[in-house]
C-alpha cells in the first residue's frame, strides 16, 4: 500500500535519488505533505520543549505544563520546578531546542528543504496544511489529503 517518510528527502539531491531509487521498480513519490507553521511561532513550540529523559514523557511550557512548573521573574520557567509530574524526577530539554539552533535549522530549511517542495511542485503532489491551529483540525486536514 505504500509508506511514509517523515523528514527525508530534505534535499534536492535526496530527493532526486529517491526518484530514482523508485522508478526502478515502477514507482514514484505520490504525495508531499509540508505542514506550515509561522516562523515566530515555531520558537514558542520548539523552545518549551521539556521531556522525561526515562519514559520519553513531554511537556511544553505554555501546551502542557508540568504540574510543579513555577516561572521566574522574566517569564521563563524556573528549571529547578520542571519535574515529572509521576516520578518528580527533573525534566531535560535537547540541546538544539534553543532559539539559536531554531534560527540555524531554519535557515537551513529554506535553504535546502523548500527546493525539495519545489521539486515536487510540478508534478501536483504537494499538499500544505496550516499546522497553526489545534491538532484536532491539523490531523483533519491531513486525513483529507491522504
Amino acid at each position: 500500500k505504500g509508506f511514509l517518510l517523515d523528514g527525508f528527502p530534505r534535499t534536492v539531491e535526496q530527493a532526486s535519488a529517491l526518484d530514482a531509487l523508485l522508478a526502478k521498480d515502477g514507482e514514484a513519490v505520490t504525495k508531499i505533505v509540508a505542514f506550515d507553521v509561522p516562523s515566530e511561532k515555531l520558537e514558542e513550540r520548539i523552545c518549551g520543549r521539556w521531556t522525561h529523559k526515562a519514559s520519553g514523557r513531554s511537556y511544553h511550557v505554555t501546551f502542557a505544563p508540568p504540574k510543579s512548573m513555577t516561572l521566574l521573574e522574566d517569564g521563563k520557567p524556573d528549571p529547578a520546578t520542571m519535574l515529572d509530574d509521576e516520578t518528580s524526577e527533573p525534566l531535560v530539554q535537547r540541546d538544539d531546542d534553543t532559539a539559536e539552533a531554531l534560527k540555524s535549522r531554519l535557515e537551513q530549511y529554506y535553504n535546502q528543504t523548500t527546493p525539495v517542495l519545489e521539486h515536487y511542485a510540478s508534478r501536483d503532489i504537494v499538499v500544505h496544511i496550516n499546522a497553526d491551529q489545534d491538532m484536532e483540525q491539523v490531523w483533519a486536514d491531513t486525513e483529507g489529503h491522504l
